[in-house]
């Protein structure tokens, strides 16, 4: 990049940098050997998975416990308590990771006792192991991830123990309460003695191909993929109309393909995004804020959707590769919406793009990291056209991804030294390179594991106690059936469970607790939506929730390069992603927005008028197209909008021509008033000018 930091941005970076490291375990132990115990324990995890998936003889069971096992080690490890050292692992941090391991190993150790032996049933030795890992999880849950998931999962327990029969012998009304109360050693059956519980569907998603698809973006990332991605974005926008802000929004989409968290996004693309958008006149807050808003969404984009997406796609049992196609156009309806904003933000501010002396050429720059779309494009290869199972094609694409990284290196060190010493140095680098992937990418898992084990605990109970039908009819009654009603209360629980969830958590909560209730309320007054919607409306939700205010960790880690406030930054991040609000609504009750058409031609058709519609409603809530609108000028665009992305031949009738006709007569009245005749025009203008121009402000 032609931006070099000054002393101030580095340092706004490291700030922003430690943010991350708080999510990915911050801790750095000052002796040597426990540093070196982390990395060869992170190393070890990734090296068993790739194990494990290559031979695939390990029962689902027994890979979850043994993943959540390496899960313990580091979340104790690694992660220091809010009063604990970082600069040590203090004797109590030992021993519950001990205890969490051994505990989660026993399942391991003790397998064919308790399926063919036992029956499934518990004796008192599996009673005391499983209540022992229900506390560590606990434990580890609250300080990797935060009391939220704890707190539900306590709630979950309580209600099966609460009845006639069980612990708690009350006697409940009947219409949330549809069991009599569980003992303890059911609860513990469920729990971590089936596969309905603690290793059900979450931790086994995560166990066999998340963990494989995270290591993929590490490898990628530590191949130098991140940068490429950042470099070329700015290579080929950065000349436009507040160039800077429409690469930071393209790089944060490619970077996600590298990143399933949007705190990291936000830091690896917002270090060199930031100081440039601020270089050509954005204001610090609203910099930060595109930059939040954009990194928050790199999770809806396929391929690589994070670990939520491949869990929602067993959930609902279909492949991923049909989920993909099913999240494409709702994902880039979002990214065409805030590169549309970000453009009505430089009109707004008449910025100018950046001199195309101070931008890498395009087509240099696209060929110097080629290869790293290699891998990305035999992974899309492997999903989409053979078709074979996610934890497969992630494990080809990574054996090829590895031989990219060691032909790239070889060849670096060949260009350096020009000798053989220069192919064997560049050899070795490479396998550092590697050797950090994977102690990276098991670090990056550690919150994951933790998580779905954690939500695990919720799915159980969910699904022992027939929670999902009572909160159903509680539901029912209080919106008295209005769908609207539902669906903004599920809007606005997912957002508020987003302020102590990571997303992949959120999600599982959601989709165990809130989509059943939707589904069945929208069968009750006849809306025929299919489950998908339903999952993919509560997985927005859930993403959304990175940058709201006042937890928000990616506005944080935004404000930290920008020197903006925080919760300002989270809130015109908010703004900008009222765009990614409102697209749930329309492909809930539009199921032809994810592509369940009966034919390409309507499909595409209903791709064309959403775009239109979504344009006129960033258009609308900015309140400015080739200029400042009227207040009457933006009701008439938003009710097009309305109309134009609601799919139908009424409405698109309708909305069309009245949009059309509105911008006409707003176009003449700008023209007649002196002002820009053109909405895609270039600006430019004198320094002092612009310097007058960096105000913050919503």
């Amino acid at each position: 990049m032609a931006h070099r930091a000054t002393d101030e941005e580095a340092g706004d970076s490291a700030e922003a940098q430690r943010i991350v490291e708080s999510e990915y375990g911050a801790r750095k132990p000052h002796s040597r050997w426990q540093r070196w115990l982390l990395v060869l324990i992170a190393v070890s995890w990734s090296l068993f998975q790739l194990y494990a998936t290559y031979f695939g003889s390990l029962s689902p069971q027994k890979l979850g416990a043994i993943h959540l096992a390496f899960g313990f080690a580091l979340a104790f490890l690694s992660y220091p308590g809010k009063r604990g050292p970082n600069e040590r692992i203090p004797w109590y941090d030992w021993l519950l990771a001990g205890v969490g391991m051994v505990t989660a190993l026993y399942i391991v150790v003790n397998y064919y006792n308790l399926v063919a032996v036992q029956g499934g049933l518990p004796i008192t030795r599996d009673v005391w192991m499983g209540s022992l890992l229900l506390i560590t999880l606990g434990l580890a849950a609250s300080r990797i991830i935060g009391i939220a998931l704890p707190i539900i999962a306590s709630i979950v327990i309580l209600y099966g123990i609460t009845g006639p029969a069980g612990i708690i012998p009350l006697t409940p009304p009947d219409m949330l309460f549809l069991h009599n109360g569980y003992d303890w050693r059911q609860i513990v059956q469920q729990l971590y003695i089936t596969t309905e519980g603690i290793w059900g569907t979450p931790i086994q998603v995560s166990a066999s191909f998340v963990f494989l698809f995270v290591l993929f973006g590490a490898l990628l990332d530590r191949a130098g993929a991140g940068q490429y991605f950042v470099d070329l974005a700015y290579s080929g926008l950065g000349t436009y109309r507040g160039g800077p802000a429409k690469a930071a929004v393209v790089a944060s989409l490619l970077t996600g393909i590298v990143s399933g968290s949007s705190t990291a996004n936000t830091v690896t693309t917002g270090t060199f995004t930031i100081p440039l958008m601020k270089k050509i006149g954005y204001p610090p807050l609203k910099a930060g804020a595109i930059e939040c808003a954009a990194s928050t969404n790199g999770q809806l984009m396929p391929p690589i959707m994070g670990a939520a997406a491949f869990i929602m796609a067993t959930f609902l049992n279909i492949p991923y590769s049909e989920l993909i196609l099913y999240a494409l156009v709702p994902a880039l309806l979002s990214y065409m919406g805030l590169v549309f904003t970000v453009h009505l933000e430089a009109l707004k501010l008449n910025l100018p793009g950046m001199p195309r002396a101070e931008l890498p050429p395009f087509w240099p720059t696209f060929l110097k990291g080629v290869h790293y779309l290699v891998p990305v494009a035999f992974l899309l290869y492997e999903l989409m056209w053979v078709q074979l199972t996610p934890e497969r094609s992630a494990l080809n694409a990574l054996v090829l991804l590895i031989i990219v990284m060691f032909i790239q290196e070889a060849w670096l060190g060949l260009r350096h030294a020009g000798s053989a010493k220069g192919v064997v140095m560049g050899l070795w680098q490479g396998a550092r390179l590697v050797f950090e992937g994977l102690e990276k990418g098991a670090r990056n898992m550690t919150t994951i594991a933790i998580a779905t084990a954690a939500a695990g605990i919720i799915v159980g109970m969910v699904t022992m106690t027939n929670l999902g039908y009572g909160l159903t009819q509680i539901i029912g009654v209080l919106s008295m059936g209005n769908i609207w009603l539902v669906l903004i209360l599920a809007a606005l629980t997912s957002l508020i469970l987003g302020i102590g969830l990571p997303t992949t958590a959120n999600y599982i909560v959601m989709a165990a607790l809130v989509a059943p209730v939707i589904a069945n309320l929208a069968s009750d007054v006849g809306l025929d939506v299919p489950l998908v919607a339903i999952h993919l409306f509560v997985f927005y939700f859930g993403i959304l929730a990175d940058d709201t205010p006042p937890v928000g960790l990616a506005a944080y880690a935004a404000s930290a390069i920008s020197r903006a406030d925080p919760v300002r930054t989270g809130v015109q991040g908010f703004i900008y992603d009222l765009r990614t609000v409102i697209l749930p609504f329309m492909f809930f009750f539009n199921p032809e927005l994810i592509l369940h058409v009966d034919s390409w031609l309507r499909g595409g058709w209903v791709i064309f008028t959403a775009v239109i519609g979504m344009l006129a409603f960033v258009a609308a809530t900015q309140g400015y197209l080739v200029t400042r609108m009227r207040w009457y000028e933006r009701l008439l665009v938003l009710a097009c909008a309305l109309a134009m992305i609601k799919p139908g031949l009424v409405t698109d009738l309708v909305g069309l021509p009245l949009l059309a006709l509105v911008f006409v007569y707003h176009r003449h009245r700008s023209m007649a008033g002196g002002g820009p005749s053109s909405l895609f025009g270039r600006g430019s203008y004198p320094a002092e000018q612009r310097a007058a121009s960096r105000g913050d402000g919503v």
